[in-house]
């Protein structure tokens, strides 16, 4: 048997063992064909990828190394004796090859490769064929078996009010933080809105990226409740509550693949609300050019199946279609956002006014489900609480339920404006290509980074007047950035 160390290093969402080579046990070369090992202890087991070391410094010939994920799931102390194995290839493995080959999946083949997947037996690639022979063609009838089976696995959160409302942008528009707006509206007016949001993958912030700037986000499913049950609304990471974690595994191989089938969103929106306990929610689709749906025929497509899933889940659900033509708000990064984001609650009169009004439609439409209220009267409703202040107060109450960030995030010194390369009026504007700059600067990972918008689509420019500040805190994320944005700085201007 072999001692486990644990070994600093982050390979999430992968368990990594690692086994030196000159281990006296077992021979590494044995190991090295499916690369994938059993260990297993007291009734204890975890699969993990194996990574053969000749650093007799990191892993002695008695050990068997274990990366911080992997150490974390098998639950034993440093220097338990474990054993290992070749791991056993998943069953579910078979479906797979079966779907690339054109069968359609039944549900227990769905359930099967879900449970397996959350287990850890797939590894990347698996994950990729699976991703990828779904996105070849999926039924209706596999993208709800999908969706169920991804709710079904994690934790699952139960509440005693009738109506527990949610909201979700499915993104690609950079700034769009309207959440960290419209819980503390619907907080305020009474109705429960547990949000638990995602951090950034490919995108310069998640809201829980951004709301981290104010207060803590990482609670657990207990903390969560107790905010909750005070201050009818929360704002947390969902991936600390571990819901429908399948879906943050299958995440972390689509975004690298660029894969997002309108299937696999679906599935993997409404499997985290079901998970989530929601009873309602509102979906915002951002239409535009370089959003992530860039027909009005797409959106169309996409909300039937929402609605058919949800009609079959039990959740109801009301799509919104909005401008994705431009990022929305001023800022792009978390402290950015933040400061967008605070201003409107205070009212200032320099807020953003396209988050401003987005935030109330979206506002509006959540506070529609409240059976209290007359039809349509959500709007004006949310207006009320946002003009009043009662937002601001609920979002305060909440920063201090939650724990207030113990970091005072500033923004990065290193600092440079880009500027317009000719007069005319500011026709376009790339989200794509501000979120890539944005994230080039160091968002999400460096708060203070990001990119600050001076100016938007219809204004006029002169040669030579800034169009956006770029903000970095590291040399090198700001020299990524500063070349990127000359190279191409997202912007289209025409004459005036």
């Amino acid at each position: 048997m072999l001692r486990i160390k644990r070994i600093a290093i982050d390979t999430h969402p992968e368990n990594v063992a690692l086994l030196s080579r000159s281990c006296s046990l077992y021979r590494a070369e044995d190991f090295q064909a499916l690369r994938k090992i059993e260990v297993v202890s007291d009734g204890k087991q975890i699969l993990a990828n194996l990574i053969i070391c000749d650093d007799c410094g990191m892993v002695a010939p008695d050990e068997l190394g274990l990366g911080e994920q992997a150490f974390r799931r098998l639950g034993l102390p440093e220097g338990e004796m474990v054993r290992i194995a070749q791991a056993p290839q998943p069953r579910s493995l078979e479906s797979i090859r079966a779907k690339i080959n054109g069968h359609t999946l039944s549900k227990s083949e769905i359930e099967a490769i879900i449970a397996d997947i959350t287990a850890y037996r797939y590894s990347p690639m698996e994950i990729a064929a699976f991703l990828i022979s779904a996105a070849s063609f999926s039924t209706t009838a596999e993208m709800l078996d999908l969706t169920e089976a991804m709710a079904k696995v994690g934790n699952k959160l139960e509440w005693e009010a009738p109506i527990i409302i949610d909201k979700h942008c499915i993104g690609g528009i950079p700034g769009n933080r309207t959440s960290m707006i419209v819980v503390p509206i619907v907080a305020a007016h009474g109705l429960p809105v547990p949000k638990t949001s995602s951090r950034a993958i490919p995108s310069p912030a998640g809201t829980a990226d951004t709301m981290e700037v104010l207060a803590e986000v990482n609670l657990s499913i207990t903390q969560m409740r107790a905010v909750v049950e005070r201050e009818k609304g929360c704002l947390v990471w969902g991936g600390h509550v571990n819901l429908s974690p399948a879906d943050d595994i299958l995440i972390s191989v689509e975004r690298p693949l660029r894969i997002d089938t309108p299937e696999q969103m679906v599935a993997s929106i409404i499997s985290k609300k079901m998970a989530a306990g929601s009873t309602h929610l509102v979906i915002d689709i951002p239409v535009g050019p370089t959003a992530k749906v860039r027909s009005h025929a797409d959106a169309v497509r996409l909300r039937k199946m929402f609605e058919y899933v949800g009609d079959k889940v039990g959740l109801i659900i009301d799509v919104v279609f909005s401008d994705g033509a431009q990022p929305i708000g001023r800022g792009i990064g978390p402290v950015l956002e933040a400061r967008d984001v605070m201003a409107v609650l205070r009212n200032d009169p320099g807020a953003p006014q396209d988050l401003r009004d987005h935030a109330l439609l979206l506002a509006g439409r959540m506070l529609d489900f409240d059976p209290e209220l007359r039809g349509g009267s959500g709007h004006a409703r949310a207006c009320e609480i946002l003009n009043s202040g009662q937002a601001l107060d609920a979002m305060e109450r909440i920063i201090k339920a939650q724990g207030p960030s113990k970091t005072n995030h500033q923004l990065g010194e290193l600092v440079e404006d880009v500027c317009a390369p000719a007069d005319g009026v500011i026709q376009g504007i790339d989200c794509y290509r501000l979120g890539r700059i944005a994230r080039l600067a160091g968002a999400p990972l460096d708060k203070g980074a990001g990119v600050d918008l001076l100016k938007k689509t219809g204004d006029r420019v002169t040669k030579g007047e800034p169009i956006y500040r770029i903000y970095a805190c590291v040399a090198a994320d700001f020299g990524f950035a500063t070349n990127d944005a000359a190279e191409n700085n997202g912007y289209t201007i025409g004459p005036t």
